[in-house]
């Protein structure tokens, strides 16, 4: 059942350019799609290990970057054996580098915060962030400052001689951030239910029961904060190759706060939380932009989220699954009873 609903809800969302033909609602989709990536990335830390990062958009805008400038930085010719040649889209190497760059800085970031337990990963997760955006804003030479890279290239796939393209419409980039989304949901399905997920569920439970069962505390987190970090770094990627133009202003923190709420909202420490969270308050803002003014707009915004976490206060998915398994336990009871009106 469960494999039928998950085939269910991507069929769903890859007949959405089939029926929605409003361009600007496929532009929200994607930009909810790539921060429910981002929240994905985040809740493996948060909800699985027990660890907040603070500044966690400091992954997301340093793949964002790194993918930019690699791919307005240089062309790559690929040879096979039998002498066809195909030229590699340097946009695609340029999302490969921004995952592994993410990834390599979340390695970096693990080592040196989690061998000290505490605070001190949320300390060095915002100064993190904090240093990369002053690093973007200063290195003008590099990164063109506060005048942003602009003219990025878009995705695209290029055989000589037989077909060539750009993605620059909502529709196949819809498509590009669905699959991105897919494949992130598995690989945290599969990290969660491994060996190593079942560590990082224990520390986060329990540390000092699972240090005494000799779970390696440093190397688990190390783990977990290497995939968040690359993941959270393929989401900037895309977002760079969508938008086309990045700025300091990507490391924003408003950007953190918002893949946290996502998290926390829709159940932190479960598989489909972000994904609920992320379609709610993705769509949410737009939706209050044009009937109010701005500070309503925040207004309802956080009084809204203050509502669902004080009647939910697990979030939404741990809230339905409560139900669902209230249901199935009561459903029985009702059967028999009906059974037996139905005698006398």
């Amino acid at each position: 059942m469960n494999k039928a609903a998950a085939c269910l809800v991507v069929a769903f969302f890859a007949s959405v350019p089939l029926w929605a033909g409003d361009s600007y609602f496929l532009h929200i989709m994607i930009i909810t799609g790539i921060f429910i990536i981002a929240s994905m990335s985040l809740n493996l830390l948060l909800g699985f290990s027990g660890q907040l990062s603070l500044g966690h958009v400091g992954f997301f805008g340093l793949g964002a970057y790194i993918s930019a400038l690699v791919s307005l930085g240089f062309e790559l010719q690929v040879t096979d054996t039998i002498g066809f040649s195909v030229a590699a889209q340097p946009v695609w190497c340029g999302f490969l580098a921004g995952i592994a760059g993410a990834g390599l800085f979340g390695w970096f970031i693990g080592k040196i915060s989690f061998k000290i337990r505490g605070a001190y990963f949320v300390i060095v997760s915002i100064s993190f962030a904090e240093v990369l955006r002053l690093v973007a804003l200063n290195w003008v030479s590099l990164t063109q400052g506060p005048m942003a890279l602009t003219n990025i290239p878009p995705f695209g796939i290029r055989i000589p001689g037989i077909w060539q393209g750009k993605f620059y419409g909502e529709v196949p980039n819809y498509y590009i951030v669905l699959c991105a989304a897919i494949v992130s949901f598995i690989v945290i399905d599969r990290v969660v239910r491994s060996r190593a997920g079942r560590a990082m569920i224990a520390l986060k439970e329990n540390e000092a029961l699972a240090v005494s069962v000799g779970i390696d505390v440093t190397r688990y987190l190390v783990l977990a904060s290497i995939i968040s970090g690359a993941m959270a770094g393929m989401a900037g990627s895309l977002y760079a190759h969508y938008i086309r133009i990045i700025d300091p202003d990507i490391f924003d923190f408003i950007y953190t706060v918002t893949m946290v709420i996502m998290v926390i909202v829709g159940g932190k420490g479960t598989l489909a939380g972000p994904v609920v969270g992320g379609l709610i308050f993705g769509f949410v803002p737009d939706l209050l932009r044009g009937n109010a003014p701005p500070q309503v707009q925040w207004m309802i915004y956080g009084a809204l989220m203050i509502a669902i976490l004080y009647i939910l206060p697990n979030g939404i998915v741990p809230a339905v699954e409560n139900w669902l398994r209230m249901f199935r336990a009561v459903l029985p009871a009702f059967a028999l009873l009906r059974s037996r009106k139905n005698a006398i």
